[in-house]
């Protein structure tokens, strides 16, 4: 069942009697300048040899100053005991290149599967791309071509929905390598980045058409060093929407509507959090996609549970927290619904002096850039 939470479990003041001021609850608070050159193009190489700024929270009214480290350095900076969740989804080649029965070219983005082999899509261009248009795909070494039809359109996207023609006894996931390619973020436009690259070395269940980008940083051999420091790591599925790019349009921010997104949070995962909570471990979140997960999952009841189906909830200023306590993020978008996340858990203007330091530091921002690592505000010690 599709969750509607935006307005569940916000408080006007948080729990030290912080009261939210105007600019919190206002897109135009969301905003900052970002020279161009400080949007990366192409990951670092390796993947954890990425700055990371580690903020240390007392309360949202004192933070720490940063700690600029080397993401490598996670080991040392976590505890054992803590608990990692990951978002293990894993990017579709869901930009695909075709044509016309015109011959003129046309580009299709695809957004979410809403029944076997049909698709909702951005296409481009596609104003006047009616009901019952076709489109064909070729791709080398695929004996025949692949085609899709418009069965009908959306308004809340401006996108078609496409009815693939498909072999009997496939998908058109089954294709996707063949015909499409990994879509990359508007803002990256010149890079030499692979597909692989745009992948979290984790990614196990297809679903998403952007990559949980916090995740990225990771390697197999710093993921064994975590492991072995006693630092676990359990995982959830959210798959990443283009809405994740896109701006809060609305002036206030409690009238926005936030995009759905599939999300499966397992037992197997529920358990471990559970186990880690009674232990005094801290549940630290891989990205903002694990924090709608979990978050989502534990809005109704007040705990975290197991859950699959779509959430749209939206986090800002004012939110209750019911499980995660730090979070590892990447620096996001200008008046963007990640931003406004990662604001309420260590206030707004917190986070943009945060954001202002990165800056003045050459932090590289967005989906290939550098990350920062937020710790709770209340230190625990785990039992044994």
């Amino acid at each position: 069942m599709q969750q509607d939470l935006e307005q569940l479990n916000f408080n006007p003041t948080s729990t030290d009697g912080e009261k939210y001021c105007d600019l919190d609850r206002s897109t135009a608070g969301y905003d900052y300048d970002l020279p161009e050159e400080l949007i990366a193009q192409n990951p670092a190489v390796p993947r954890d040899s990425s700055k990371l700024l580690v903020v240390n929270s007392t309360s949202k009214n004192n933070i720490s100053s940063p700690l600029h480290h080397i993401f490598r350095d996670l080991p040392d900076i976590l505890r054992p005991g803590d608990l990692l969740i990951m978002n293990d989804t894993k990017v579709l080649s869901a930009r695909l290149h075709g044509r016309k029965s015109t011959g003129a070219k046309l580009e299709v983005l695809l957004l979410e599967e809403r029944e076997q082999n049909c698709w909702l899509a951005l296409v481009k261009p596609g104003k006047r791309f009616k009901i019952g248009s076709q489109i064909f795909f070729e791709a080398p070494g695929f004996d025949g071509k692949l085609t899709a039809t418009v069965i009908d359109s959306d308004k809340a996207t401006g996108g078609r929905v496409l009815k693939f023609d498909v072999p009997s006894a496939q998908s058109l996931v089954q294709l996707l390598d063949t015909f499409g390619e990994v879509p990359l973020p508007p803002y990256i436009t010149q890079s030499q980045a692979s597909d692989e690259q745009y992948q979290t070395v984790y990614a196990n269940t297809p679903g998403a058409v952007a990559a949980p980008t916090a995740g990225l940083h990771f390697t197999p051999e710093l993921l064994d060093t975590l492991e072995k420091k006693g630092i676990n790591r359990a995982f959830i599925t959210l798959h990443v929407g283009v809405g994740t790019f896109r701006p809060v349009e609305v002036e206030d921010v409690t009238t926005h509507t936030m995009h759905s997104e599939w999300i499966e949070v397992p037992p197997a995962t529920v358990e471990k959090i559970k186990a880690t909570q009674q232990k005094g471990g801290r549940i630290i979140a891989v990205g903002t996609t694990v924090v709608r997960a979990l978050e989502g999952a534990a809005a109704e009841t007040g705990e975290i549970r197991e859950f699959c189906g779509k959430t749209n909830l939206f986090i800002y200023p004012g939110f209750k927290w019911r499980v995660i306590e730090g979070l590892i993020t990447n620096f996001h978008l200008p008046r963007s619904s990640l931003l406004m996340l990662v604001s309420a858990l260590i206030g707004r203007k917190n986070l943009l002096n945060i954001y202002k330091e990165a800056i003045n530091e050459k932090y590289r921002f967005y989906s290939f850039g550098d990350a920062m690592l937020i710790l709770p505000e209340k230190e625990k010690s785990c039992s044994s």
